[in-house]
């Protein structure tokens, strides 16, 4: 997978659009789970491929700091035969001066290598540290996306279920509405009312008849007044 393709695979999974994808959806909270779980296997292969990016500008940095070195330590080798030579045909040894001087010349060669090397590497170094930044970007952005998913599933998984207990009140509110308990009270106070009222009959019934026996008697004793009152008179 090249470098281009990792960025344009991250680049793409970070500026996915939830909504649309949840508006697509039969059961949106099967939709989520499965988002959850293809997001966080895309999120673990992006962070190994950059990590291999990472890895590779890393080897193309210590390459390139190599290469700078080099061409230091052959610059100082030049300088010190160079030094050297001019010691050399100071002293008129003019032969052994040549061929420091010739040494200084292929030092410089190697330093001129080393520092073209060196060059060559810094535009490749400069745009792979920029595709890693920009890679870096795109993996924290699918991060937070999946604490996005997340939450939303989260918050679907609790609406769902807030959904589900006012439904099954509402069927419990509807059953009691078909049942109607109030009119069952109101025919068992409708028999108690007769009773009471059959109670209170028998009362009166008894009340009356109490009443009749008392008139008797009161009956019963103007006679015997009466009869006493005749026996006095004939007397």
């Amino acid at each position: 997978m090249s470098k281009q393709t990792i960025l344009g695979r991250v680049t793409q999974l970070a500026k996915a659009n939830i909504n649309a994808l949840l508006d697509q959806a039969e059961d949106p909270q099967k939709m989520l789970d499965q988002l959850i779980r293809d997001y966080s296997n895309n999120i673990s292969e992006a962070e190994q491929a950059v990590a291999t990016t990472i890895g590779n500008l890393r080897l193309m940095e210590q390459d390139h700091q190599e290469d700078v070195g080099a061409a230091k330590g052959w610059g100082e080798k030049a300088l010190a035969s160079s030094r050297k030579a001019d010691e050399l045909r100071a002293a008129g040894q003019t032969a052994e001066a040549d061929r420091f001087d010739q040494l200084a010349k292929v030092a410089l060669g190697r330093q001129l290598q080393s520092e073209k090397e060196a060059a060559t590497a810094e535009p490749t170094i400069a745009a792979q540290t920029e595709v890693v930044e920009k890679l870096k970007s795109g993996l924290d952005q699918m991060k937070a996306k999946l604490g996005e998913l997340q939450s939303k599933r989260d918050e679907l998984v609790a609406r769902a279920k807030s959904a589900q207990a006012q439904n099954t009140m509402m069927d419990a509110v509807k059953n009691i509405d078909v049942l109607d308990p109030t009119s069952e009270l109101n025919r068992f106070e409708d028999k108690v009312r007769r009773e009471e009222a059959k109670a209170m009959g028998k009362q009166e019934l008894a009340a009356s008849s109490l009443d009749a026996q008392f008139e008797q008697l009161d009956t019963l004793g103007d006679s015997a007044e009466i009869e006493a009152r005749l026996a006095a008179l004939k007397k």
